[in-house]
């Protein structure tokens, strides 16, 4: 965490974080019928906050978080297409949820951490983390299955991050996501648009894309039904952030216990 690269690795390492984060952020609105573009938007501003508020000490990006998604169809009895007709409904009940959030936080910020150690140990925290990646490492292998030319290529792409993780060194091997993307893109050009194979990568919506736009906001309607059924979601939360802070702290060998407090305000 006190560490800092030239600002030409850290601009990789920042391509790399995008990419690895982009699929999550915006499935779970998507998920939800929110608006994927709000989503990202705002996970940026929370995480500009975020490392404001711990000082550069953690470092974490705040994405969208699955646990809202269950609670957030049955209190708005979402369709699962299309835009949410209730999405007020939801924003009021994550507001809810925020607030009960921000209270845990002020209260570990000021007594400490070891209550919500004893309550939430790693082995509680730890697998909540891991339940979040096996839910999601069941999309990519039923896509997989399909036998197409498109699951094939999921198959080449995860077999590029592979190789560059076991067979590269040094900054190359950390930026295993970025390589091992930039090298199945390579190949899918070479077999869809140069070989026919599959259906040729079409750059037209970005070049044609407006470079800056503005989000579409929706007011919160603040419904107790819904806040008393998504509010709760705050320990899960809690369990989340807890887990992702201790595994950052095992990694970097530092201890950001007190930061915790600070991070879940």
């Amino acid at each position: 965490p006190d560490e800092r690269l030239p600002w030409a690795q850290t601009g990789l390492m920042g391509i790399q974080h995008v990419i690895a984060m982009f699929g999550s952020t915006v499935l779970a609105p998507i998920l939800m019928g929110f608006d994927p573009n709000l989503a990202v938007f705002m996970s940026g501003i929370g995480t500009l906050i975020f490392f404001l508020i711990t000082g550069g000490k953690v470092p974490s990006y705040l994405g969208s978080s699955f646990a809202f998604i269950g609670v957030v169809i049955a209190a708005t009895a979402y369709a699962g297409k299309g835009p949410n007709a209730n999405i007020g409904v939801a924003l009021g009940g994550i507001i809810a949820c925020g607030l009960v959030y921000t209270l845990i936080g002020a209260l570990v910020q000021a007594i400490g951490t070891g209550w919500i150690e004893r309550f939430m140990p790693p082995v509680v925290t730890g697998a909540v983390v891991a339940v979040i990646g096996l839910n999601l490492a069941g999309i990519p292998i039923k896509n997989m299955a399909a036998s197409n030319f498109d699951s094939w290529m999921q198959l080449v792409t995860f077999v590029c991050v592979a190789l560059v993780a076991v067979f590269t060194r040094g900054m190359v091997q950390r930026l295993l996501i970025l390589v091992g993307l930039l090298l199945a893109t390579l190949i899918y050009l070479l077999l869809a648009n140069g070989m026919g194979l599959g259906k040729p990568m079409d750059f037209s919506g970005i070049v044609n894309a407006p470079w800056l736009g503005w989000p579409k906001f929706t007011a919160p309607v603040f419904d107790s039904g819904a806040m008393l059924l998504i509010a709760p979601v705050a320990l899960i939360l809690v369990a989340e952030n807890l887990g992702h802070i201790k595994a950052v702290q095992a990694m970097t060998g530092r201890n950001l216990d007190p930061y915790i407090g600070r991070a879940f305000i």
